[in-house]
């Protein structure tokens, strides 16, 4: 179930707020700019499918996506444990970072952890499958989706030379880890 839990940046494991409705969701992460929403997707792919596969069946969605936002490309990222770089890339990921255009994923299958940092708060948020999360340019934030990780994200980039990470240097994933 998609999850959102706010805590004080201070104050690991103590929440200020959780919900797991998205109707509650939605306007606590409109506060810091952040858009969430879950899409009803008529699309269902096999969970073998292949990207291009994965592309094409979401394509009406991701061409009305990538015109609203003025976006120029999309990819698919897929973890399962079974990956050979499995831990590498989680710890690309885990660690704490910005990037220079915003960053949207629709979960198509699978969940993960997106964990924003701002205004002196860390909003973990528990996206699954048809979830859809935009976050801005320059929110700190990292992604986390566990020791055994398994999803499969639309990615959507206005920058067509893809997802690039500006690493802040703070160890505070180390400090909220994800539940």
């Amino acid at each position: 179930m998609t999850k959102l839990t706010v805590y004080a940046d201070t104050a690991p494991g103590v929440p200020v707020f959780q919900s797991g409705n998205p109707g509650k969701i939605a306007p606590v992460l409109r506060e810091i700019n952040v858009g969430f929403e879950r899409w009803d997707a008529p699309v269902h792919v096999a969970p073998d499918a292949d990207n291009k596969a994965i592309l094409d069946a979401f394509r009406p969605f991701l061409d009305a996506l990538m015109g609203e936002t003025g976006a120029g490309s999309a990819d698919v990222v897929k973890l399962t444990p079974e990956h050979p770089q499995a831990a590498a890339l989680r710890e690309k990921f885990l660690a704490e970072h910005t990037h220079t255009e915003p960053e949207i994923r629709f979960f198509v299958a699978g969940s993960g952890h997106f964990v924003l940092h701002e205004n002196g708060k860390v909003y973990d948020i528990l996206c699954e499958k048809d979830d859809l999360i935009q976050v801005p340019a320059g929110i700190r934030h990292w992604f986390d989706a566990g020791t055994a990780p398994f999803f499969t994200a639309l990615r959507v980039f206005t920058d067509t030379s893809g997802w690039v990470a500006h690493y802040t240097g703070d160890t505070i994933s180390q400090r909220f880890p994800v539940t």
